[in-house]
């Protein structure tokens, strides 16, 4: 009877484990790692001086290209291009913003808008 009782141990100890084996969830090893992300690339930023042509909270705009000179007659181009930039809680400001004083901003477009990611304003 021993024999019988081993016999029978071991088949039902095969069971189980086979019964085991088939429970565990199937998986696929190319399903488990996750696939490359795409990634946009990070908004380049850019940097232009000029002075502070209006302030106000959100935002500030600068006028950039003043003097320009023409050939023939020599006329300078008194005004200039104004480029607005809008301003965050990200934005750091060195100095006091107001009309009149000359700035470097570096900024990104985002969303066709230019975010000021730093302003320096000369005193």
């Amino acid at each position: 009877m021993s024999k019988e009782f081993r016999f029978v141990f071991s088949l039902l100890a095969v069971c189980l484990f086979a019964a085991a084996v088939l429970a565990l969830p199937a998986t696929d090893r190319a399903a488990q790692q996750d696939p490359p992300k795409a990634t946009a690339p990070a908004p380049e930023s850019q940097t232009v001086s000029g002075t502070i042509a209006a302030v106000s909270s959100s935002s500030f705009s600068l006028t950039v290209g003043s003097g320009v000179y023409y050939d023939e007659p020599r006329q300078t181009d008194k005004g200039g291009k104004t480029m607005t930039f809008s301003i965050d809680k990200n934005t750091t400001v060195d100095g006091t913003l107001k009309v009149g004083a000359q700035a470097d901003v570096t900024y990104r477009v985002e969303d066709g808008k230019n975010l000021a990611i730093s302003v320096r304003v000369a005193s």
